[in-house]
C-alpha cells in the first residue's frame, strides 16, 4: 500500500457505517466490512486484522448501548466473556498454521439449519423464556461461548449469527440474544486482534478510520434493535444468515 487516498478512507467510512448497523443488530457485517478492506489492496491475513481492529469498536459500542438499556444479561456474560475470548485467541493463532477454507461446507450446512430452524419456530425469540443460570446454561453456554470464540478468530463469517442462535436455545429473546452475543463478539475481537497485533497482520489507518465510522452504525443500529424490538430483528436475523449462506457458496464455487 503506497498511497492513502480520501476517496478510500470516505469509501472504507460509508461501509463500515453500513456494517456495524448491521451487525449491531443480528450479526452479519463481515459481509461488508471484509469485501471493503479486500478492495485497499491489502494482503487477506491483514484484512482480516484489520477488520478485527475495526470490529472493536462496533462491537465495543453495542455493547455499552445493549448493557445501558438492560437488553444484556450481565450476570451470564461475565462467566462466558473470558471464555470466548481464550477461544478466539486460540483460533487467530491457529489459523496462521492452518488454512480455514475447508470449514466452509461446514458453516453453509450449520447456516441453513439455523435458518430453517429460525423459520419453522414461529414463536421463538419473542419472548424470554430465561430462568437464570443453571448447570444446564452453564455447560452449554461456556461450551458456545469458548467454541464460537474460536471460530471468530479462526474463520468468523456467521459467528455472530451463531452466537445469537445460541442465546435463543438457552431461553433469551431475540433483543437480550443480540445483546449478549455482542459482548462475546467483543471478547472474540479484542483476542483475535491481540493475535493478529503480535504478528503484525493489522493495518492501524484503515482499521481505525472504519473503526470510527463503525461506532455511529452500532450506536444507530443497537438503537433501532432496542426500539423496534423482535418483530423486525427476527426477519433481518433470517435475511443476513440467508446471505451468509449465499456469501459462502458462492466462495465455494468461484
Amino acid at each position: 500500500m503506497d498511497h492513502i487516498s480520501l476517496e478510500m478512507l470516505s469509501f472504507l467510512f460509508g461501509a463500515g457505517f453500513v456494517a456495524a448497523f448491521i451487525d449491531s443488530v443480528v450479526g452479519g457485517g463481515g459481509l461488508i466490512s471484509m469485501p471493503a478492506l479486500l478492495m485497499t489492496g491489502l494482503p487477506p491475513s491483514v484484512v482480516l486484522g484489520t477488520n478485527k481492529l475495526a470490529s472493536i469498536c462496533c462491537s465495543s459500542t453495542s455493547s455499552i448501548s445493549f448493557l445501558r438499556s438492560g437488553k444484556m444479561d450481565l450476570g451470564l456474560v461475565k462467566y462466558l466473556f473470558p471464555l470466548s475470548l481464550l477461544g478466539s485467541v486460540l483460533g487467530a493463532y491457529t489459523v496462521r498454521l492452518i488454512p480455514p477454507e475447508f470449514l466452509k461446507p461446514l458453516v453453509i450446512v450449520m447456516l441453513i439449519l439455523v435458518a430453517i430452524y429460525t423459520i419453522f419456530k414461529k414463536d421463538w425469540g419473542d419472548q424470554s423464556t430465561y430462568k437464570g443460570i443453571s448447570k444446564r446454561v452453564g455447560i452449554l453456554g461456556g461450551c458456545a461461548a469458548f467454541l464460537l470464540g474460536f471460530y471468530d478468530g479462526f474463520f468468523g463469517p456467521g459467528a455472530g449469527s451463531f452466537l445469537i442462535f445460541a442465546f435463543l436455545m438457552l431461553g433469551f429473546d431475540f433483543v437480550v440474544a443480540a445483546g449478549n452475543a455482542k459482548a462475546l463478539n467483543l471478547a472474540s475481537n479484542l483476542g483475535a486482534v491481540s493475535t493478529f497485533l503480535l504478528f503484525g497482520s493489522v493495518n492501524y489507518v484503515y482499521g481505525i478510520s472504519m473503526g470510527i465510522a463503525m461506532i455511529f452504525g452500532a450506536i444507530v443500529g443497537s438503537r433501532f434493535a432496542i426500539a423496534k424490538g423482535t418483530t423486525y430483528i427476527k426477519p433481518l436475523f433470517i435475511s443476513m444468515t440467508t446471505l451468509l449462506i449465499g456469501k459462502q457458496m458462492w466462495d465455494i464455487l468461484h
